[in-house]
């Protein structure tokens, strides 16, 4: 799918006017703007568009193919509307409105979106927020309800106690997504420095710290009056919907909300570089970087589609320059372009991440011959060609989701004013010319300044690019004028009582996709359905065995993934380079990838283009070449990509803890990427040999939906037919050790900010209608949704993390139970003891009647949802045929979970929750961690990053009677191409 990372830029308005609200409710009458609807098979999106009294923009798109709706919410506001020092402020607000409003309990928003049988979440990006629900189309009259309460009715709902837990959330995410992430403070620094000091683009949507701890209760409020009026948002509502009613729910719910200041668009002037910036940070990781980043043009702008297409020629896929000059010469691991852009501003990015022995310097002087090389050679039609049918199917993907047009057309009219802007997106990239794309090469690229970053790994300050030459300074700052004087919070004046919950309509029909099956003669099982709602076709090949097989010899484990590796590359007739040209101009894509019980096989065409793809596949399934010069650089990659697991805590937890689980013999605790050890051993004979052995259609299954029928497509697979079939014997794997008692294990992880916590044991195999489903069902109260006892405990109540979980993971195999969260290292033993609390809680107490109600509604209402996108039904398909389920399997699914009593939950609780036999395993600083843990009474082992012991076990002597203390107090007071966003949950 083609995507484009966007940034996004609003610029704080400044206003002439002093600041007033209305305390009357809006006079006057929803007035309809315009109605757009599709002609023939144009590429439109058909909405109609209205404003209510008090400024809200209304657009609804009407699409009864699935018994679903979309709503959303964006407010035109991001972390550009902020102000010095109080950065992070539109993400942090976000997080707030999910803490309840007047006629809405904290933490209800969440639980009757759950309930009801949808989906939510929140996101924010530099230009604005939004907030949205999917949920069955009975329940559209609630969404809107919930979304009108927090427009209208929020802050009195606001305290001190909400305001410092969300405040730790936000601080545990940054930690987890970008201080402790490799490479994590790549944007910031990037931004720090490209940007001017005050800039709206100087900082990141997450925020400083520093500034996080600055704000308070009444910045929060003042947030809200100036930037969260019905004036400043639209509300998008699309799926199975009566536009008619859709508008007398929007004036019931969002008519009397007073409109707020009005908020106007800035421009600022375009950045410029004097001289090239260097500028450079450590971080924990094994690869350096060099980010090369050059000031463009804003998003819409008539030349950022020339960009985006020679962002694609320099650095996307194996066609591009980068690929040939750093990639395939094994000089570097990574090497890719991009074009972001927003509102006011685009940033043109060069990346790279050299092998070990490259430096950075050599790296800035391949980039920029490259550049050069570029220059000499121009561009060539069937570069175009390849960047036009890539955006065309990306487009064409988009929109095979209700969310997907409905997020589009909020977006449109956000940014332009016209929720129609498609057509005109369309129509400026395929306009694009040679002759534009050398044109904005030399207008932004030659011979102009950039921000060079370089990242190094700790204690080899002196490995950057460059010395740094430039900071920041605010010596041309001027502060804005004041946006927040006179705000009043001023309710809305109703005929009606709010605090009554909106009664859900009928139940929508949901019907399980109908379904062919079909067997070909070499053994292949065919599954597949027809699917109308876009020209697309996707197939999924299962080629069983995969990670597993490797039990017949472990000593070339990881040999599964690495064939797969290499049947990404060139085929007998084509080179790798070759067959991708192919593809992107087909707008097609094949990709082969390993996993731990089948190599997977996955392809995506337009039905235009069908016939060329399967051709396409046909060559590198049956026909590779095994090239020499390919494997010995997937070799050299792939082991360096083991190295660089020993900087990543997330890494390093899951592979320590299936260690744990499955024990030393067994296959499933070697990662599928296998050890530097086993990828040693392997050789291309070796690979020649795997795909000789085991890659057979007498273990393949094969899931097709899309735009196209049985008697369609099977003629058009008829190559599969040439495949021939060999027998293939699925290892015995060794039982798992059992656990004789509970242990804490901690991998030490110096300096780490935060800790990876799992806990669990190896529980049950995956069974759609027996105890494992049961299972499911018991944790879901658990840890298996937002609301669930573990994440409201450990997110909601004690900040410790930004997500903590349980679920079980059985697949054909026996797989684990777990409890996991990454959390602050200061609470990791509070978290642990937290964990251990919610479990023996519930498997001693059980579930409540509340929590069995709501259990029931919110996964019998969720039918609805799982079976809308291509990819959905493709998942659900694929699990019929390799499970062997039942056509009817959903049906007794239903019956189960509305029969299943207090009774059965308890009893599954008390059996399938044994926690007196579960590994507890910690990665994390053991000097912060460990004092802490010994008061809980379990033996301790330390162990290394591969999971073996390090040391002696230590005993404590007596048990914890209470819960340790915190190690310290809380600190006081992205559809189309889209910006990295900050969500919710």
């Amino acid at each position: 799918m083609f995507q484009k990372v966007k940034l996004a830029i609003c610029g704080c308005a400044v206003l002439a006017l002093p600041l007033q609200i209305s305390a009357q409710k809006p006079k006057g009458a929803t007035k309809q703007i315009e109605k757009v609807t599709r002609k023939g098979s144009e590429l439109v999106i058909p909405y109609e568009k209205y404003v209510l009294p008090n400024g809200l923009t209304l657009v609804i798109h009407e699409d009864h193919s699935d018994p679903i709706v979309h709503v959303d919410v964006t407010y035109h506001v991001g972390s550009a509307r902020e102000e010095v020092g109080k950065s992070g402020f539109a993400h942090f607000f976000e997080h707030m409105m999910f803490q309840g409003s007047d006629h809405v309990a904290d933490e209800e928003h969440f639980k009757l979106v759950s309930q009801a049988g949808g989906t939510l979440n929140g996101t924010t990006n530099r230009d604005r927020t939004n907030y949205f629900e999917t949920i069955p189309s009975n329940q559209l009259e609630t969404a809107l309800w919930l979304e009108a309460d927090r427009m209208g009715f929020l802050l009195d709902a606001v305290t001190q106690k909400k305001f410092e837990i969300q405040r730790s959330t936000v601080k545990n995410e940054r930690g987890q997504n970008y201080d402790n992430r490799p490479y994590g403070l790549v944007g910031e620094t990037t931004a720090r420095a490209l940007y001017p000091y005050g800039h709206p683009y100087s900082w990141l949507t997450i925020g400083y710290i520093e500034d996080l701890n600055r704000v308070n209760v009444d910045d929060l409020k003042n947030f809200f009056l100036r930037w969260y009026g019905p004036n400043n948002a639209t509300v998008t509502v699309g799926g199975d919907v009566n536009p008619q009613e859709v508008i007398k729910m929007a004036e019931k719910y969002f008519g009397s909300i007073p409109r707020g200041p009005e908020v106007k668009n800035r421009e600022l002037p375009a950045v410029t570089l004097p001289q090239d910036r260097y500028v450079s940070y450590e971080d924990n990781v094994r690869f350096p970087m060099l980010r090369m980043v050059y000031p463009t043009v804003p998003v819409r702008h008539p030349d950022e589609a020339p960009l985006d297409c020679l962002a694609e020629i320099l650095g996307s896929g194996k066609n591009s320059i980068l690929y040939k000059n750093l990639i395939k010469t094994q000089k570097a691991v990574q090497a890719d372009a991009s074009h972001p852009t927003a509102e006011l501003a685009g940033e043109f990015t060069l990346a790279v991440l050299p092998f070990p022995g490259q430096t950075l310097t050599d790296m800035e002087k391949i980039v920029r011959a490259s550049l050069n090389e570029f220059e000499k050679t121009g561009v060539t039609d069937d570069a175009v060609t390849r960047f036009k049918a890539k955006f065309e199917s990306g487009i064409i993907n988009s929109l095979e989701s209700v969310s997907g047009k409905v997020s589009r057309l909020a977006s449109n009219q956000t940014f332009s004013g016209n929720p129609n802007d498609l057509p005109k997106e369309y129509k400026r990239y395929m306009a694009v010319t040679k002759a534009d794309v050398m044109r904005v090469y030399n207008q932004y690229i030659k011979n102009k300044h950039a921000v060079i970053l370089s990242v190094v790994p700790k204690g080899q300050a002196q490995a950057v690019a460059k010395a740094d030459n430039y900071k920041p300074t605010n010596t041309d700052y001027k502060a804005p004028a004041n946006e927040y004087a006179g705000l009043k919070y001023v309710k809305p004046q109703d005929n009606f009582d709010r605090s009554q919950r909106p009664g859900a309509g009928k139940n929508p029909v949901v019907t399980v996709p109908p379904f062919y099956r079909d067997n070909l003669p070499n053994g292949i099982k065919v599954i597949g359905t027809e699917n109308k709602e876009v020209p697309m076709v996707t197939l999924l090949f299962s080629v069983q065995g995969g990670h597993k097989l490797s039990a017949k010899d472990p000593s070339r484990a990881g040999i599964a993934s690495l064939m797969a590796a290499m049947l990404n590359e060139s085929s007998e007739k084509y080179t790798a380079e070759e067959l991708s040209s192919e593809l992107e101009k087909l707008g097609s894509s094949i990709s082969f990838s390993g996993g731990t019980e089948s190599i997977n096989v996955s392809v995506e065409s337009q039905v235009k283009n069908l016939d060329a793809t399967i051709a396409l596949l046909e060559e590198r399934m049956l026909h590779p070449r095994f090239d020499v010069a390919d494997f010995d650089r997937l070799k050299k990659q792939r082991l360096e990509q083991i190295a660089n697991q020993a900087t990543q805590p997330t890494v390093i937890a899951d592979n320590v803890y299936n260690k744990l689980l499955y024990g030393e013999n067994n296959i499933l605790a070697v990662p599928t990427l296998g050890t530097t050890a086993t990828v040693n051993n392997i050789t291309l004979d070796d690979v020649k040999k795997f795909y000789q052995d085991n890659f057979s259609p007498s273990v393949t299954n094969l899931v097709i939906v899309g735009d196209v029928n049985q008697q369609g497509i099977m003629p058009k697979l008829a190559f599969l037919n040439k495949w021939a079939a060999k027998p293939v014997t699925m290892p015995t794997l060794p039982l798992a050790p059992g656990i004789d008692k509970t242990k804490v294990f901690i991998v030490n992880k110096e300096k780490a900010a935060q800790s990876e916590i799992r806990i669990g044991y190896l529980a049950l195999p995956f069974d759609a209608t027996g105890e494992y489903y049961k299972s499911g069902l018991m944790n879901y109260t658990l840890g298996g949704n937002f609301n669930s006892r573990i994440n409201l405990n450990l997110r909601e109540e004690k900040g410790y993390t930004y997500g903590a979980r349980s679920a079980y993971a059985g697949t054909e195999l026996v797989g684990p139970f777990t409890a996991q969260a990454g959390v602050r290292a200061n609470v990791s033993d509070s978290a642990v003891v937290e964990f251990i609390k919610e479990i023996k809680n519930f498997r001693g107490q059980g579930i409540k009647d509340d929590e069995l109600s709501f259990l029931k509604s919110s996964v019998g209402q969720r039918d609805a949802l799982k079976y809308e996108t291509p990819f959905q039904k493709a998942l659900f398909l694929n699990n019929i045929v390799k499970y062997n389920l039942a056509a009817d399997f959903v049906k007794k699914q239903n019956e189960i979970l509305q029969n299943i009593t207090k009774e059965e939950i308890n009893a599954l609780a008390k059996k399938n929750l044994p926690l007196e036999k579960m590994s507890i395993m910690l990665v994390g600083d053991k000097a912060l961690i460990q004092p802490g843990l010994e008061k809980l009474g379990y033996e301790i082992v330390e162990l290394d990053t591969d999971g073996n012991p390090a040391k002696e076990a230590t005993t404590p002597t007596a048990p914890a009677k209470t819960a340790p203390a915190e190690k310290s107090k809380k600190e006081p007071a992205k559809p189309r191409k889209s910006i990295p966003e900050i969500r919710t949950s």
